[in-house]
């Protein structure tokens, strides 16, 4: 009983740490471009889970993390899209080339001037900083379902199957809703 209380637990756990302070609300819009100068808009991304990644490329954690998200990228194929998103005065297109190159990236890296950072994160002078890595999760509909930041206490989430488990949930389809009668 005992071993079951704690599973429980540790399963709420994970969701609680899934499901931040920037989720339940629909997923900005958003056009930015890669480093050919190619838009993503997400709106074009619509019917599949679409993991929004704000990262630097100088930051180690940043790397584990996208090196785990081309895993999932592998795994998930076209039912998922992800779009990492850099708006560090330090990164540049050498910058991203390298990182792209050196590490055998194939996930698009988008520019940002600050302002899609600034609406995801909901930066305002109360809430004035941005801790990288900041992974979004937004479902097959637009809605951001889960953020989560790194920090030691979601690294096993962000680094491990945390992502995985929470993408294969916003894949299983919505229930087919009754007719009324």
């Amino acid at each position: 009983m005992r071993k079951f209380l704690l599973l429980m637990a540790a399963g709420s756990l994970s969701v609680l740490i899934a499901a931040g302070e920037l989720s339940g609300r629909r997923a900005p819009g958003f056009a930015l471009p890669d480093l050919n100068l190619n838009y993503h808009d997400i709106q074009d991304q619509r019917g599949k889970v679409v993991i929004v990644d704000i990262m630097m490329t100088s930051c180690p954690h940043c790397l584990e993390v996208s090196k785990h998200l081309e895993k999932l990228k592998a795994k998930y194929g076209g039912r998922i899209a992800i779009l990492s998103i850099v708006n560090s005065a330090a990164d540049n297109d050498k910058t991203v080339a390298k990182y792209l190159t050196s590490n055998k990236l194939s996930t698009p890296v988008l520019f940002d001037c600050g302002q899609v950072t600034a609406v995801y994160m909901k930066v305002t002078q109360q809430r004035p900083s941005v801790s990288f890595p900041h992974v979004f999760l937004i479902d097959q509909q637009g809605m951001i379902r889960y953020d989560i930041g790194y920090n030691e206490s979601t690294k096993s989430v962000m680094d491990g199957d945390g992502f995985s488990n929470e993408i294969q949930k916003l894949l299983v389809p919505a229930p087919a809703k009754k007719a009324a009668k």
